[in-house]
């Protein structure tokens, strides 16, 4: 595997960090600001600097690249494998009338299934419900395939998130990445660290990512009274403040990020599923149980593995940034410190990570967390 990784901060010149070798038919996974995307010369730099076929956009809510997390940046990771392939398919959500299942289903369908051992999504991140579009991908999917993968972010605005192969970067574009052979190596896991507080009460009412009700009361109504203060800081006072939710008859908890709220009905829109009869409580961190909680995810990620990484994929939540604020490249050390300073590390701050729970095989969407994706051939 060769692996060439570049950064650019808005308005400096190119930083490669090793040396800018010509590779052969690489993935070439670019992270950067939503505001740089939508510049068609910064594109065109993108193109002139890697000027290779399968390009992979996205926008975040902070780039990641080694130790570093950059806002107003652009991070670049080309990708050569040399046992192992890939293919990448795309679909809009702007298609399928906004509705995530049936996109995720299409994806499926076209990705080419013969040896195909791991699927990494990257998807739009303003309106997809990521539960959906897991449950999708996941129909028919055999249990020897595993999926991870993150949703697009718009730094702390939720206006609009950009993603595409190969063509410029739009919105409502939902990418997937298949990767191929018997000598690829890839583990993953996601853990967040925060803690839940307060009285757990009963998901009421609720449509799939809307929540209407708790415990029969308006849910926003709730909410606002445990924020104080804070409710005039809504939607972003949310990320500081998400619901741990465990849906009825399952024991594993998925934390969910509030997008925006409905001030008219009182209701809530959540990254993933709200189930009717789930259990849910507020939760709260400290920046010493989030670093913490990303050295866990990376000890969960390396264990049993044969073989050093060599290249790790990254999301974390948007929410986790703020908590942690200017110490935030504190749980990017973490992760290093777990998984070896060899390994080429790239990634952003997301709406949203995608990944099993530990053990499991069926992909789970999460918030809040830090998820890791580690390959190897």
């Amino acid at each position: 595997m060769k692996i060439v990784q570049a950064s650019k901060l808005e308005n400096q010149p190119w930083k490669f960090l090793q040396d800018n070798i010509a590779l052969e038919n690489p993935l070439v996974l670019v992270f950067a600001n939503r505001f740089l995307l939508e510049q068609e010369e910064v594109i065109t730099d993108i193109r002139m600097q890697f000027p290779y076929e399968h390009l992979v956009f996205g926008s975040t809510s902070g780039e990641i690249m080694r130790c570093n997390v950059n806002d107003n940046s652009i991070t670049v990771t080309a990708i050569e494998f040399e046992k192992s392939n890939f293919e990448i398919v795309t679909e809009n959500i702007l298609n399928f009338d906004k509705k995530a299942k049936p996109l995720g289903e299409a994806l499926y369908a076209k990705i080419p299934k013969t040896n195909l051992k791991h699927l990494f999504v990257l998807s739009e991140g303003s309106f997809v419900n990521g539960s959906s579009l897991i449950e999708g991908i996941e129909d028919k999917l055999t249990d020897a395939v595993s999926i991870t993968g993150g949703m697009c972010g718009d730094d702390a605005r939720f206006l609009k998130t950009l993603a595409s192969y190969k063509e410029n970067p739009k919105e409502g574009e939902v990418v997937l990445i298949g990767f191929y052979g018997a000598s690829l190596e890839i583990t993953f896991a996601s853990f967040g660290g925060w803690v839940p507080f307060g009285p757990e009460r009963k998901i009421t009412s609720s449509k799939a990512n809307i929540l209407f009700e708790i415990d029969d009361q308006p849910a926003l109504d709730l909410y606002k009274n445990y924020l104080g203060d804070k409710a005039s800081e809504l939607p972003q006072a949310s990320l500081l403040y998400p619901l741990n939710v465990t849906p009825e008859g399952k024991n594993e908890p998925v934390v969910r990020t509030i997008l925006s709220i409905n001030e008219d009905n009182n209701s809530m829109v959540l990254a993933g599923d709200v189930p009717v009869n789930s259990r849910v409580q507020l939760m709260m961190a400290s920046v010493d149980g989030i670093a913490t909680g990303a050295q866990h995810a990376a000890e969960i990620a390396m264990r049993n593995r044969k073989s050093s990484p060599q290249v790790a994929l990254l999301v974390s939540c948007i929410g986790r940034k703020l908590v942690m604020n200017q110490r935030v490249e504190e749980e990017i050390e973490q992760v290093q410190e777990i998984i070896g300073k060899q390994t080429a590390i790239t990634g952003f701050y997301s709406y949203g990570e995608m990944a099993p729970f530990n053990g499991q095989m069926a992909c789970e969407l999460h918030n809040q967390t830090m998820t890791l994706t580690l390959i190897s051939e």
